[in-house]
């Protein structure tokens, strides 16, 4: 449609038109929306110094304050393995855990302030726009842990390529699922005050059942259950034991301190755990997409 201007003779004068055109989708598109959004995540992170500091507070009080305060009191029970050692592989799953939570609070903050309308309205899958926030949230929350994992000589446990990749990995795949399952979360959360009172209310329940902070070979029935049921258990499990695969321990400390996860009596291979967890990373991230897709 044209809109007519007067000329200064006073003829009409036909102004043309300005023909806007959406590129049609296709999958460098979606790439590319992925990129995008992963990219942001990267750089929020980068110039929030304050976040970087304060993520840390928490786990180093576990390993620090917590492990040395229990250490005499436990002495007894761990087979001579210092308790900072032991909680060591817990404290790099929390590490990640909550910088993943608190990397999907941000769809909140985005919610509240218009900004993720925006993204909403872009000619892109809003899977895409969903993948991208989990894949930024993940490798933010795994850049987070590689600080306490360069703590290890700090806790006695040495360095070499393999513990590094191992962990490094678990991390990934262990942000992955728990940034999945925050932005599942917060699909449907409007206030960043009640994402934060939903964490707080799952969140540090699982890491606690999760056996980060004990051994879990002896546990009463109903907590052994819980245990079970936890998916950060799958997580921390393996953690430990690729930690206490680099360590010089007796064969009686590796049994009580990081016995094996059983299902009715049989043991669950590492791998299966692994895929545990990332199958659950998956599957909530499933329902993140529809969730969004199936949003105003």
């Amino acid at each position: 449609m044209s809109t007519e201007v007067a000329t200064a003779a006073g003829a009409p004068t036909p102004h043309p038109t300005v023909e806007v055109r959406v590129p049609p989708r296709s999958w460098r598109s979606e790439v590319r929306a992925v990129k995008i959004v992963w990219r942001r995540e990267l750089i929020r992170f980068q110039k929030d110094r304050m976040r970087i500091v304060t993520s840390l507070v928490q786990p180093l009080l576990f390993l620090f304050i917590l492990g040395s305060g229990l250490q005499q009191l436990s002495a007894a029970s761990t087979h001579g393995v210092d308790l900072k050692t032991f909680i060591y592989p817990g404290v790099l799953c929390i590490s990640v855990m909550f910088t993943g939570m608190f990397s999907a609070a941000s769809i909140v903050w985005d919610r509240e302030f218009g900004f993720l309308r925006e993204m909403m309205v872009a000619p892109v899958r809003r899977s895409s726009i969903v993948v991208g926030k989990v894949l930024g949230g993940a490798t933010v929350a795994s850049l987070q842990g590689l600080i306490l994992l360069a703590l290890a000589w700090a806790v006695h446990v040495p360095y070499s390529v393999t513990l590094v990749l191992g962990v490094f990995a678990l991390q990934l795949l262990l942000a992955f699922s728990i940034t999945a399952f925050g932005v599942m979360i917060a699909a449907r959360i409007t206030q960043i005050q009640s994402f934060m009172g939903v964490m707080q209310m799952i969140v540090t329940p699982m890491f606690f059942i999760s056996g980060a902070l004990f051994p879990t070979g002896d546990l009463p029935g109903w907590l052994a259950v819980l245990n079970r049921l936890d998916p950060i258990t799958y997580a921390v499990s393996p953690m430990r034991t690729l930690v206490f695969d680099h360590l010089d321990i007796s064969a009686a400390a590796h049994e009580a301190l990081n016995p094996p996860i059983t299902w009715f009596g049989w043991e669950v291979p590492i791998a299966l755990q692994v895929f545990t967890v990332f199958a659950l990373g998956m599957v909530m991230l499933g329902i993140a997409i529809a969730e969004f897709s199936a949003g105003d």
